[in-house]
């Protein structure tokens, strides 16, 4: 497992949330929002798992959660689970959420879409979702 200072977890972290910073990185250790830093001989310090929360803790707050619901949240998840909360950070980039159309099929299955897709093949991806949750043939 890798190690890191705080300030290379900020570093790590800015490419992914430009307004994270060194000072974020500790408030949010500080108020326990990541687990406590791990012992390395006799250091304290960042690992993956510890990337993997903050991740999280950017995706969730694209949202819209308040940070005391993310910690809450995060409390309750298992690691796999934070995780693959934190690889979903790309999908929450303002510009994408304005570039890109979000449809609700059913409240188990959102999709979105490019506007590069054309109108036709964007009804063709809806039709053919809507019909595999049906259980139709396609």
């Amino acid at each position: 497992m890798n190690s890191y200072t705080a300030k290379q977890v900020a570093e790590i972290l800015q490419q992914d949330e430009p307004r994270i910073n060194l000072r974020t990185v500790r408030y949010y250790t500080q108020i326990g929002m990541v687990p406590p830093l791990e012992l390395v001989g006799n250091k304290r310090v960042y690992t993956d798992n510890h990337l993997h929360h903050f991740r999280a803790i950017v995706t969730l707050s694209r949202t819209g959660e308040t940070l005391a619901s993310i910690q809450e949240t995060l409390k309750q998840l298992s690691i796999e689970d934070i995780e693959k909360i934190s690889q979903q950070i790309t999908l929450y980039e303002p510009s994408r959420i304005i570039e890109n159309e979000t449809l609700r099929i059913t409240d188990d299955v959102i999709i979105t879409i490019s506007p590069r897709i054309s109108a036709e093949v964007k009804q063709r991806v809806i039709d053919s979702v809507s019909q595999a949750l049906r259980g139709e043939n396609l």
